[in-house]
């Protein structure tokens, strides 16, 4: 019966999280909007954090709740889900994924390179203060290499689409969306500061629940509560970018079923990681490190070639999705 109960408030507490994370972003574009900073900078500031907030919020509150494993686990099996997930399930609804050429001069190295570096600073089973401020910076200098790259991306997506620089690349729609509104925004409501607020104090609540009741889950079936977020947790936080991105898929729009896979990775990679690991020092729990990271390597691996080969067809869909689901079963091992 308790074990019903947790598993209720954890199914809950997510969809609280998720929806105030969803509700927090768009009050705070609008905000950033309304005080006139550029919409490039608030979609690439916002939009990236807002997407990866669940993970954040629940890795801090496990930290502060001194289950420090949380952290990495959370990262690392979000990540997997991301890449498996939502480019297998994108993929086998488009039947074939035409990758962008910006997505593999620009985003596929960085990726890679993040990858690499988070795998080497987790090698030894823990993440220290220096190192998360390592992270940190990184995702900093990401950031501004992101604004800065903005005539580039538009460049490649000239080149792509056959002279036609209207066609989104990554995350340029929901940035050419902002823009629009910067350009014709009237004065801001006053309603939105209330929902930033409010959307602020569930995310907390959520979050802080969310962790509570994977503890207790943990503790029902005796298994690390590392197991569980690499698990239900990052299934369930990347079931709304999975909807996004299989809604794109449908309308052929492939730079941005698979956009968002890049930037919600390196946020996890390195914030998800870095920040908790500036409050304390994290440990990483076996699971995580003799099954996560090596998923991790072979899906980033995978995905990469999959992107140099500038076709993502249905076939390769479903073998993302049957490695996934041997990812569940050896966690569970």
């Amino acid at each position: 019966m308790d074990l019903l109960f947790w598993i209720g408030s954890f199914v809950i507490s997510l969809i609280i999280l998720i929806k105030s994370a969803d509700i927090f972003t768009e009050s705070a574009e609008k905000i950033g909007l309304a005080f006139k900073i550029p919409s490039f900078i608030v979609g690439v500031a916002i939009v990236s954090i807002g997407t990866s907030l669940p993970e954040l919020a629940t890795s801090i509150i496990g930290v502060m709740k001194n289950d420090t494993e949380i952290a990495a686990a959370n990262a690392i099996g979000s990540n997997i889900a991301n890449i498996l997930l939502i480019v297998g399930m994108a993929s086998i609804v488009a039947k074939k994924i035409s990758i962008k050429r910006s997505l593999i001069n620009l985003d596929l190295p960085l990726l890679a390179s993040v990858t690499t570096l988070i795998v080497f600073i987790l090698q030894d089973k823990q993440v220290t203060r220096i190192e998360g401020a390592i992270a940190v910076c990184t995702y900093l200098i990401y950031t501004f290499y992101l604004v800065s790259s903005g005539k580039e991306r538009k460049a490649l997506a000239h080149k792509d689409n056959g002279g036609d620089s209207e066609l989104p690349v990554t995350r340029l729609d929901r940035l050419k969306i902002l823009k629009r509104l910067w350009k014709h925004h009237e004065k801001i409501d006053p309603k939105v500061f209330a929902y930033l607020i409010a959307s602020s104090i569930f995310i907390y609540l959520g979050a802080n629940q969310t962790v509570e009741s994977i503890i207790k889950i943990a503790e029902e079936i005796n298994v690390d509560s590392s197991l569980i977020v690499m698990s239900a947790m990052a299934l369930g936080t990347s079931l709304p970018e999975l909807i996004v991105s299989v809604q794109a898929a449908k309308k052929k729009k492939y730079e941005i079923a698979l956009g968002n896979v890049f930037g919600s990775n390196i946020f996890n990679a390195l914030i998800v990681i870095g920040l908790p690991a500036i409050i304390t020092p994290l440990a990483v729990d076996e699971k995580t490190y003799s099954v996560g990271i090596p998923f991790l390597i072979a899906t980033t691996i995978l995905y990469v070639f999959s992107g140099i080969s500038r076709k993502i067809y249905n076939w390769e869909g479903m073998m993302y999705i049957m490695i996934y689901v041997l990812f569940l079963v050896k966690i569970f091992e």
